[in-house]
């Protein structure tokens, strides 16, 4: 008997698309939870050839284009030193995203989005005594901030099929480079920004990546391909007054402002996430314990550099 909670994750960039670079306990383990794994995602593909009677075909069907989908959510949290990469590093550069380490004291380890060049990951999933083995990962990625509640970021990957099997984990599951989770609150909401509105009274505001993700396979390959992104996602906040602040006027005006939502105040554990073009696309109403707020879908635009919808900046 396996129980739930003593599943385990591990994961590490690989060399090469495809390639197992054997991730270790040790340094390779990530504190996830709501693990998901479908052993195996296939496209059915039966015989239909007439056989003489009617009802399924004799010959077995075949499970075509086999890969793996696996999901888990993490705390949000930086690595705990400034300049170094938390362990989620090889999750968020598998969906699409480049990393830029400014070492030292004083550094910052930047996540932004690529439209080429995509890196991959594998992760084992041990559940008891049997391993996953999933190769060639790549992916999405939502941030969920709600008050009162940890900020998290939760991951959708797909990768390629391997045959699960017995293999023992290599090392002493470690946990490292992955600071406490904090909650969303007043203290350790830093920066408030939506839409060029400063100190706003936020509720919850969450961040998708959107990555449209595709698994082909050819008669030479197999690989799991990010073809899009369309990032974006929805804040509620306590509804300001309008002469201060009109939401309604700024939905209506189809202009673009800035966000950042700065997480945390402890150099090591601060993570801001910045949209500079933010694009309100409706306000609906609502209300919160018989308060008054406001729902803001938005998207994340780029301008025409491109690449630069969106950052994760972890200090």
């Amino acid at each position: 008997m396996a129980l739930t909670r003593t599943t385990k994750l591990l994961a590490k960039i690989e060399s090469s698309y495809g390639s197992n670079p054997s991730p270790v306990a040790g340094s390779n383990a990530i504190q996830v939870t709501d693990i998901e794994v479908t052993p195996i995602e296939a496209d059915n593909v039966q015989a239909t050839a007439m056989q003489g009677f009617i009802g399924n075909s004799t010959q077995a069907s075949i499970l075509a284009n086999k890969r793996v989908a696996v999901s888990f959510g993490a705390e949000l949290s930086g690595s705990g030193a400034r300049g170094t990469a938390s362990a989620l590093s090889p999750l968020l550069k598998s969906c699409g995203m480049s990393e830029t380490v400014v070492a030292g004291g004083s550094g910052s380890v930047t996540y932004a989005p690529v439209s080429s060049s995509f890196s991959s990951c594998t992760i084992l999933c041990f559940y008891g005594a049997t391993r996953h083995l999933i190769t060639g990962c790549r992916g999405t990625a939502t941030i969920t901030m709600a008050a009162g509640q940890f900020a998290l970021i939760n991951f959708e990957f797909t990768g390629i099929y391997n045959a699960p099997d017995s293999t023992a984990m290599s090392g002493t599951f470690t946990v490292a480079n992955q600071s406490a989770a904090l909650e969303v609150n007043d203290t350790n909401i830093t920066t408030a920004t939506f839409h060029g509105a400063t100190s706003q009274r936020l509720e919850s505001f969450d961040l998708a990546l959107n990555n449209e993700v595709q698994y082909k396979e050819t008669t030479s390959s197999k690989e799991v391909l990010i073809t899009n992104r369309a990032p974006g996602g929805t804040v509620v906040l306590e509804e300001p007054v309008r002469a201060t602040t009109d939401y309604f006027a700024k939905a209506a005006a189809s202009v673009t402002g800035n966000t950042s939502i700065v997480l945390g105040a402890t150099s090591g554990n601060i993570v801001t996430v910045n949209v500079p073009q933010t694009d309100i696309t409706g306000v609906t109403r609502g209300d919160t314990n018989g308060v008054n707020n406001l729902s803001l879908p938005y998207l994340a635009l780029p301008t025409t550099a491109g690449n630069n919808e969106l950052s994760i900046v972890m200090t």
